[in-house]
């Protein structure tokens, strides 16, 4: 009689545990994964020259000054390039956490240039787990420099287009990676030979090192070129240093043009010659 008591005591409380393991697989399976939102894949709205996929928060207005300085391998007389400079100042403002809007000025052929950039997908972890992070950019630029006497043109012939799909992935949380797909338009060519329509594909890194430092660089290789002029791909290494609402970039690049269309398409220098500008990005976020 004592075994048999002992034994269906020891079935209850097999079952009892049993149970309890059941009812806590159910409670896991219908307790819902939570969704992270993969975020800072860049330091700034910019990796080096070219927009990456981050925005200005809704309502926050962003002020950049850009300067870009002369070749170094222009020697003592120009100070290795410092005697030269370019300057653009950009007004970007966040229509909404997804939107931007910008408008800019740069002193090479006093081009005016405004662009949108909307968030389309959010790199995530989790639930409904996505791997990139994407954006759409579109912008119109306008050479309002005075043309050269017998070379006058329209208001139409001095537009230019640039159309990208900013693509990106925050691999961890030191190192990312961005693919921009990218096509350019001008109106108006300086020769007949020249493309009207230039494709591209941008490729850019961003390497943490630490809180408030990262190591950039950005490639811009061209499927077709400009065929009147000695036309290269665009190369740039950046630092990012971060001092509370200022992000600080210092630029080392083979171009000294900023508009996409002007340092995507109409660079000439070669870096590992020695056309290397030095430059820098200072923004403030209000």
């Amino acid at each position: 009689m004592k075994n048999l008591l002992t034994l269906a005591l020891l079935v209850l409380i097999n079952s009892h545990f049993y149970a309890q393991d059941d009812l806590l697989d159910v409670l896991d399976a219908e307790t819902p994964e939570t969704e992270n939102i993969v975020t800072a894949t860049f330091k700034g709205t910019r990796i080096v020259n070219g927009h990456s996929v981050e925005n200005r928060k809704n309502k926050e207005l962003e002020f950049i000054i850009a300067h870009r300085f002369g070749a170094i391998n222009t020697g003592i007389e120009d100070l290795f390039g410092l005697d030269i400079s370019n300057i653009r100042f950009s007004f970007e403002y966040g229509l909404s956490d997804n939107l931007t809007a910008g408008l800019s000025r740069a002193s090479v052929e006093k081009t005016y240039e405004g662009f949108l950039k909307y968030s389309l997908l959010k790199q995530k972890t989790g639930a409904n787990a996505f791997p990139f992070a994407v954006s759409l950019f579109g912008s119109v630029a306008a050479k309002s420099e005075k043309a050269i006497p017998g070379f006058e043109r329209t208001f139409v012939e001095s537009l230019f287009y640039t159309a990208q799909v900013l693509i990106a992935r925050k691999i961890n949380s030191s190192v990312s990676f961005q693919l921009t797909p990218t096509f350019v338009n001008r109106n108006l060519t300086a020769t007949f030979e020249d493309p009207h329509s230039i494709f591209a594909l941008g490729i850019g890194t961003r390497v943490k090192v630490s809180k408030r430092v990262s190591l950039n660089a950005e490639y811009f290789p061209q499927f077709n070129k400009l065929k009147s002029i000695d036309a290269t791909n665009s190369l740039a290494f950046g630092i990012d240093i971060e001092t509370g609402g200022h992000v600080f970039q210092i630029i080392l690049a083979n171009s000294r043009r900023m508009v996409e269309k002007a340092f995507i398409t109409e660079t000439t220098g070669d870096f590992f010659a020695g056309d290397i500008h030095l430059g820098f990005n200072l923004s403030r976020t209000f």
